[in-house]
């Protein structure tokens, strides 16, 4: 028996490849004997002898047994009728890998062998000296391409060159091996480090990660396992620009595009005029919604026109009515500006396109105290996934129907401005105190359980209610990050007016930038103080504390513009609907803590 890890050896046909899927299909195990110098081996290729789990799983296609030279993934296998193991694999797209597939194509590389371990041998035969054995429970462990197999003429070849996997010992046999024999690995003798067949799993996790495919293939290529990719995927999705919708717009066509134009176009429908006019706008629309592959209910305005700068006038040309606050430019930047949140290091994905899944970890790995030559008990991290998936947002602002006729870049900033605060205030609303139901995202308050108690009818918060919150932070190790509070006007007036100590001057909201007990303070009334406790009636806020970079407000393509002319027609007045996909979620709930009956009025 080996005491290596084997390899056979086959050839591609150039009629199984099929060029459009980049897949072809290969035949990596049949019965024909071979004669090692244990004896001839003769692998048994049926479904119950053959373990087909690690390559139904989608094992690596190597080139020369390497492990870092992946070039593509096993995804089929197959044992058929005749007694032959075959699979579908698929290639991928690195320089690499485009230069295998070629070679495999053009009928250069097509020499398949295929790396296995052997479980148990059955003894068949034995005569002048030559003993045959029936593998009758082996294990593929990865499929290559080869240039030199070991036995081209007859197309099955077998190495056992492969450092780093101990020997397979089979026990001694004691009686002679005339008959017919079962020879068994003993759990004893036999030590085999098994690593997680990662490719499909990899796979499986990127497909849910903005950029994953060049993602996972990266990672197959590099030999990482999951948990390295998993580790790496938070890495990089933490610092790396999500991809966004863009449809390649040049700086002369975003400066060209003219949100009034769409709109005024969707307010008069039958207005031959204002169509042609918005011609441009409907040609750009249509684009953002190939890329998004969904239709739009109005207009969708391009990535490229929300973040172009549109506040460009001189004060002669009527500069002097832009507002000063909007010099810095582009709507995504207005929207966020018109959050709190987002101050706090809220985390931003924009441009977003299918469902999100985004890896973190669950549990660590434990540290063992050993004695002497003793080993520690093996320990492994966990992982979990947080999944966001777009949920519509719709706000609306009123616009007079003069107004809508103007094109200047003044009047564009105006309107910008006006969707992008009262959207953005809908999506803060969302991102503090969403409920989760009736298609609206689970916020922080619906996330995270309470972890201080005011009373049983509420209580005025304490400056031991603040000390509270971020000590229950500190306990699970989340005060790491952009650490901040949460809070309403309401509850800002009522800690300013409360002493930190009875009777002693010293006031719990403290002057200066960070004047909560050292860390900034966001106030917005998105922040409830209409809550309920026992029989408070509706006069409790919320106070929130936390690392506020594991909050995330992912959002999915671009905004649709839409009009109403019918509900302000008696004034005018033309509304103006703005629609976005948004969802919110929490990386880690224990990077916050909560206080939700705090009596502030």
């Amino acid at each position: 028996m080996p005491d290596r890890r084997a390899e056979r050896a086959f050839q591609v046909e150039r009629e199984s490849v099929d060029i459009e899927s980049r897949t072809a299909q290969i035949a990596f195990a049949s019965e024909t004997p071979y004669e090692r110098a244990w004896g001839v081996e003769i692998l048994d290729v049926t479904p119950s002898s053959m373990r087909t789990a690690r390559l139904a799983k989608g094992a690596n296609l190597l080139v020369d047994h390497d492990t870092r030279d992946v070039v593509g993934v096993v995804e089929q296998v197959s044992v058929d009728a005749d007694r032959t193991a075959r699979a579908i694999v698929r290639f991928g797209r690195s320089a690499r890998a485009e230069e295998v597939w070629q070679d495999v194509q053009d009928g250069i590389r097509r020499n398949v062998s295929v790396g296995y371990l052997i479980h148990k041998a059955q003894l068949v035969d034995s005569s002048e000296g030559l003993e045959t054995f029936r593998v009758t429970d082996w294990e593929p462990l990865e499929v290559s391409l080869v240039s030199v197999p070991a036995d081209p003429n007859v197309g099955v070849g077998r190495s056992l060159d492969d450092e780093g996997i101990e020997p397979a010992v089979v026990e001694e046999i004691a009686e002679p091996l005339s008959n017919l024999e079962e020879i068994k690995m003993t759990e004893a003798t036999t030590v085999v480090v098994e690593s997680r067949n990662h490719a499909a799993e990899i796979t499986k996790i990127a497909a849910g990660i903005p950029g994953g495919a060049d993602m996972a293939m990266d990672a197959i290529q590099r030999g990482l396992t999951v948990e390295e990719f998993q580790r790496d995927a938070i890495a990089r999705l933490s610092t790396k620009p999500v991809p966004t919708a863009d449809i390649g717009m040049t700086p002369k066509e975003v400066k060209r595009f003219s949100v009034m134009r769409a709109l005024n176009a969707l307010a008069n429908p039958s207005d031959l005029a204002a169509q042609r006019a918005a011609a441009f706008e409907r040609e750009c629309s249509d684009a953002v919604s190939g890329v998004m592959g969904k239709a739009a209910r109005g207009f969708f305005v391009p990535n490229e026109v929300q973040k172009r700068d549109l506040t460009v006038g001189t004060a002669s040309a009527g500069g002097n009515t832009v507002a000063t606050d909007l010099m810095a430019g582009d709507f995504i930047e207005l929207l966020r500006n018109a959050m709190v949140v987002t101050g706090l290091g809220t985390r931003m994905m924009t441009g977003l396109v299918g469902n999100i899944a985004i890896p973190k970890l669950s549990g660590a790995a434990t540290a063992y105290w050993v004695a002497e030559s003793g080993a520690p008990t093996e320990s492994a991290q966990t992982f979990a996934q947080v999944t966001m998936s777009p949920k519509t947002v719709g706000a609306f602002t009123d616009i007079s129907r003069k107004l809508l006729l103007q094109s200047s870049i003044d009047v564009e900033a105006l309107v910008q401005q006006d969707l992008a605060t009262v959207l953005g205030l809908a999506i803060q609303q969302a991102a503090i105190n969403g409920s989760g139901a009736s298609n609206q995202p689970s916020g922080l308050l619906t996330q995270i359980t309470p972890s201080v108690i005011g009373g049983t009818d509420g209580a005025a918060p304490t400056w031991a209610d603040i000390v509270e919150l971020e000590s229950d932070v500190s306990v699970a190790n989340a005060d790491v990050g952009s650490m901040a509070y949460l809070v309403n006007a309401q509850t800002r007036g009522k800690l300013k007016s409360t002493s930190m100590v009875s009777g002693q001057n010293g006031f719990v909201w403290d002057a200066g930038d960070t004047p909560l007990n050292g860390y900034r303070v966001g106030v917005t009334n998105a922040v409830p103080s209409n809550l309920t406790k026992g029989g408070s009636g509706a006069v409790c806020s919320a106070l929130i504390f936390g690392n506020f970079s594991d909050l995330i407000i992912g959002m999915w393509g671009t905004i649709d513009l839409m009009v109403d002319p019918y509900s302000g027609s008696n004034a005018g007045t033309v509304r103006v609907v703005a629609l976005q996909d948004v969802d919110v979620a929490i990386r880690h709930a224990e990077s916050f803590a909560t206080m939700v009956d705090a009596l502030s009025a």
